[in-house]
């Protein structure tokens, strides 16, 4: 008796599953209507509307159709969300407070450090950069030689599990100082820019033993990457034909994915030595990499396009290394890698760079590009290095970077044109919700707006 009760619960359980699951009620649609439509990757619509449902574009163009919900963008300008590659943004709140800074781990070889892991949700500084369209960013761990792993994070979540877009995306390195002065950059390369009025030089002695530094230190990079492509072999061998395992090692663990160029290496370096040295090792290695900081790049312009390198390039506003620099030579450096053929992407505040490492400066990406515009980078290239090519650096452009059918509907709308600097972001999509553009500035707004009258 009890087996026939029990075998009609199951077959009414069954029944109600199949009747819910065919009147499961369909996704709500959002229809943006009457936007100057910048698709990046076409022609821009104006005006323009754009279908959104499950968090996915499912329609671009004149659509007549009506939505669970429609908002009107007449006179505004709807965009891709932008991307910012290589920054500390989420890793450090105050940097005079160590509490508050997870940017750095000690070691100088420590790959499977896991940067999205340290983003903090609740930091101030994410909703200051998403007030200015920013909606996916690269933390960037420092540190030695090889000092991590990043994730992409999109800035709305509650947990940085939740906020983590893809895990990993990129390897960093910070390639050793090539300068004979010995100075460096925190985070354990990059190389100190020769300062204004000075030489460069020093005694033949000490700058022998800097030499033989550097050698030894990019001599230990490769017997590193050697025992991991050894470890990855060996790996494959035991998982395919049977072959002895040599067990779990973290560290080279985490480097198989890089060692075999699934994924891309983040060499930063600013020097054009640095760079040149850099390329050399990854044609060698056949590594693919990206080079992150290239404040000399455009001085190896050539090399890096025939390399199909592309730069992160985050010193629009730097100063000029070198007294015999013009004062725009930063300026003019991403039109110049342009025309050669290098994929420029827009960066600013790279990781361990002073005095741009401020996490805060990241708010400042459209005003970095729009500064490049007016010294003669077109300015469609320019959305498209806030855009397009970070998303394709980071191997997700298949959902970001450009408004298309099927890509996450990651976008934001302003009352003019991103690379004005009088526009205001007025709403903010990050996979098809709407986010708030509230921050610590609004709020102090706010309240001394309201503040009691004497």
């Amino acid at each position: 008796m009890n087996s026939r009760v029990n075998h009609f619960h199951v077959r009414f359980v069954a029944v109600a599953l199949l009747l819910l699951l065919n009147h499961v009620a369909p996704a709500e649609t959002t229809l943006l209507k009457n936007a100057t439509v910048h698709t990046v990757s076409g022609a821009v619509l104006s005006p323009g509307d754009v279908l959104i449902q499950d968090g996915k574009i499912v329609s671009i163009g004149q659509i007549g159709s009506s939505a669970d919900h429609t908002i009107d963008l007449k006179g505004q300008h709807l965009y891709p969300g932008l991307i910012a590659l290589g920054t500390s943004l989420g890793l450090v709140e105050l940097s005079g407070v160590r509490a508050s800074d997870d940017e750095s781990d000690p070691g100088e070889f420590i790959p499977d450090v896991k940067s999205w892991v340290a983003v903090n949700p609740d930091s101030e500084l994410l909703p200051v950069a998403r007030a200015n369209g920013i909606a996916i960013i690269e933390p960037t761990p420092r540190g030695g030689l090889i000092a991590g792993q990043s994730g992409l994070v999109a800035l709305d979540g509650w947990t940085s599990e939740k906020m983590a877009y893809k895990k990993p995306d990129a390897l960093h390195i910070y390639w050793p100082s090539m300068d004979v002065n010995g100075g460096g950059r925190r985070g354990g390369g990059g190389g100190a820019p020769v300062g204004r009025g000075r030489r460069g030089g020093g005694a033949a002695g000490a700058g022998n033993d800097l030499d033989q530094e550097r050698r030894l230190r990019i001599k230990r990079l490769d017997d590193y990457f050697a025992d991991a492509r050894a470890y990855a072999k060996a790996r494959d061998a035991a998982q395919t034909s049977g072959a002895p395992d040599p067990g779990l090692n973290p560290s080279w663990e985490a480097m198989r994915p890089y060692v075999s160029g699934q994924l891309p290496i983040m060499v930063h370096a600013d020097d054009s030595r640095q760079i040149k040295a850099a390329i050399k090792w990854s044609e060698t290695n056949q590594y693919k990499i990206i080079i992150d900081g290239g404040r000399d790049a455009w001085m190896v312009a050539d090399l890096l396009a025939k390399a199909n390198v592309p730069v992160v390039y985050d010193n629009v506003f730097a100063m000029p290394a070198r007294d015999f620099e013009p004062y725009d030579v930063h300026f003019k450096a991403p039109e110049v890698l342009r025309q050669a053929g290098v994929k420029v992407i827009i960066g600013i505040g790279a990781a361990g760079k002073e005095p741009t490492d401020d996490p805060s400066a990241v708010r400042n990406l459209p005003y970095a590009a729009a500064m490049a515009v007016a010294f003669g980078l077109p300015p469609e290239e320019a959305v498209k290095g806030m855009t397009l090519y970070p998303a394709q650096a980071a191997g997700v452009a298949d959902r970001l970077g450009s408004i298309e059918t099927g890509k996450d509907a990651t976008l934001f709308a302003c009352d003019g044109d991103i690379l004005d600097l009088r526009a205001n972001v007025k709403h903010l999509w990050i996979a098809g919700k709407e986010v708030s553009l509230e921050t610590r500035h609004t709020r102090l707004y706010d309240k001394y707006r309201n503040r009691p009258k004497p």
